[in-house]
């Protein structure tokens, strides 16, 4: 049986590691140069590296590949995660690597698994605002929303970026999480007049500063005038294709929606022959540079256990304006969290990567969990995203962590580099 090891990210997720069988073709070389027993195991960069024995993962169809997963292979990936059931790309060379050429050049980034649910009808966006605190009704036909999707208690389902195509279409770009039966049930319970699938659409990213050179080469100006959020039309091999200028770093960048997974193959070495020039390489989403942006991960920052207001969306939340959101009376008496997400910076030597939550403390007491952490060469310092309970919420409070190393001091602080994903402009969550 073909089988890969599990490993963390830097964003907490499970990854496959190569074991003794090359299930996606990744490349292998000796963890400890000259060391018999290591020969042929997989060396990956320091924040990756599992201190203990870790179990295997066998691979199934189940884990589904992208339109683009051959060329993945064949750039040098070195790990995966799984994210909506299918493959993403974690680490090329490595992550401190990845982080310091995507803020310097350009990137192509297989991001198929941000899958898209289609919700077509006249009862579209009836559907789409019985999930969201987020007033839709103003939402223009080439505009994108960061929208939190709520159950009926508030509790957040997912953080998807909406595309709106038509007054009766949308696609709902999601986070990690099965949304889609949640509309199927809804749809269905509701007697609407609406369908709900999963097209056959394969998001593929181009981000870094050089980015909106790349992309005018590739379509023209206008294309590359599109404004942040904004989608447009562009074809390639006679199939029309959105383009919006999104994505989930803060490097600037665009997200092409490509239509049809034949098209995989031919669009991606499109893209890479066009940006020779720039240093264009195959890249993914970095989890230093999100922390330093301030861009929320569902499942690492927040869960179903906690509101928009908790997650610090509370500008995406306008309940005077959503009266049919199923969550607007929970929502109203929720309005004043007792816990809210903070970035924080924490003291000493680089930390590992957070693959538990770290629990944190003021004089013994609880004082929240971080759900997100890594090391910032830029910053020079430990960075991090945080549940902090109310009390201790205020930047430049001095607070404990609690990880498998001894106990450091903590801040929470207002930002890094950037705008959080709340305070500023938003990008979907991963």
């Amino acid at each position: 049986m073909t089988m890969l090891q599990t490993v963390r990210d830097p964003y907490g997720r499970v990854f496959d590691k190569q074991s003794q069988v090359d299930s996606y073709n990744l490349p292998t070389q000796r963890s400890t140069p000259g060391s018999p027993a290591n020969a042929g195991a997989p060396t990956l960069p320091s924040t990756l590296e599992s201190p203990m024995h870790t179990p295997f993962l066998a691979r199934s169809r189940r884990t589904r590949r992208t339109p683009f997963t051959d060329r993945v292979t064949a750039a040098g990936v070195k790990a995966y995660t799984v994210y909506n059931h299918m493959l993403l790309p974690a680490v090329f060379r490595s992550v401190e690597e990845d982080y310091q050429h995507l803020k310097s050049a350009v990137q192509l980034w297989d991001v198929a698994c941000e899958r898209q649910i289609e919700l077509r009808g006249p009862d579209a966006e009836r559907l789409l605002q019985l999930t969201s605190p987020r007033d839709l009704s103003r939402m223009q036909d080439d505009q994108c929303f960061y929208v939190p999707i709520v159950d009926v208690n508030g509790g957040m389902i997912n953080d998807p970026i909406v595309l709106k195509l038509a007054a009766d279409r949308f696609w709902v770009s999601i986070a990690d999480s099965d949304l889609i039966y949640y509309y199927k049930g809804l749809a269905g319970g509701f007697g609407l007049d609406v369908s709900v699938s999963e097209p056959d659409i394969s998001p593929l990213a181009i981000q870094g500063p050089k980015s909106d050179i790349l992309v005018e080469r590739l379509f023209g100006q206008a294309i590359r005038e599109t404004k942040f959020f904004r989608h447009k039309t562009i074809h390639f091999q006679g199939q029309e294709m959105v383009i919006a200028r999104s994505g989930w770093s803060r490097q600037d960048g665009f997200e092409i929606y490509m239509d049809g997974s034949q098209h995989g193959p031919a669009l991606w070495d499109h893209i890479m022959q066009a940006g020779e020039d720039l240093d264009i390489r195959a890249g993914c989403p970095n989890g230093i540079e999100r922390i330093e942006a301030g861009l929320l991960s569902y499942g690492n920052d927040m869960t179903l256990e906690n509101t928009p207001f908790e997650a610090d969306l509370g500008k995406y939340v306008q309940l005077d304006r959503v009266p049919t959101c199923r969550a607007r009376a929970a929502l109203l008496e929720k309005q004043q969290p007792e816990r809210q997400l903070r970035a924080i910076e924490m003291s000493g030597s680089p930390l590992p990567a957070c693959t538990e939550t770290w629990p944190l403390t003021v004089n013994g007491q609880n004082a929240g969990q971080v759900g997100s952490a890594a090391y910032s060469p830029d910053f020079n310092t430990n960075i991090g995203i945080a549940m902090v309970e109310a009390a201790y919420w205020d930047a430049g409070t001095t607070l404990v962590v609690q990880t498998k190393l001894p106990d450091r001091n903590c801040a929470s602080r207002s930002l890094f580099g950037c705008a959080s994903t709340s305070a500023g402009t938003p990008c979907s969550s991963m």
